[in-house]
């Protein structure tokens, strides 16, 4: 008699465990996804402040650009005498080079 109430016991013990591992289990997956949400959150809301910055980037570099086709047009438009004027556009449009390297190299 002792021997069977022995071995109930030892069951039910059984079952309380797997049934306390399968619950433990659960939570430890609902954890695991409730963090992968956060991250996720977190993600989705840094994305309009990285867009804003590359949109920040992007108006620089066009305007870099720009500046340096505008130089360039400009020192090919001087004339051929003009030793001081074509100097000065040539320094200008070296000075926009400079500045296309350094985003360049940033990269």
């Amino acid at each position: 008699m002792y021997v069977i109430l022995a071995i109930i016991v030892v069951i039910a013990l059984y079952v309380v465990f797997i049934y306390n591992g399968l619950v433990r289990s659960r939570q430890m997956a609902e954890e695991a996804w409730s963090g992968i949400d956060v991250q996720l959150k977190r993600r989705a809301d840094l994305i309009p402040n990285l867009i804003e910055t590359v949109k920040g980037y992007a108006a620089h570099e066009k305007s870099t650009l720009e500046e340096v086709v505008a130089l360039r047009n400009k020192a090919q438009a001087v004339p051929a005498g003009d030793v001081a004027g074509r100097a000065q556009a040539e320094g200008l449009l070296g000075q926009a080079l400079g500045r296309v390297i350094a985003l360049a190299e940033a990269y």
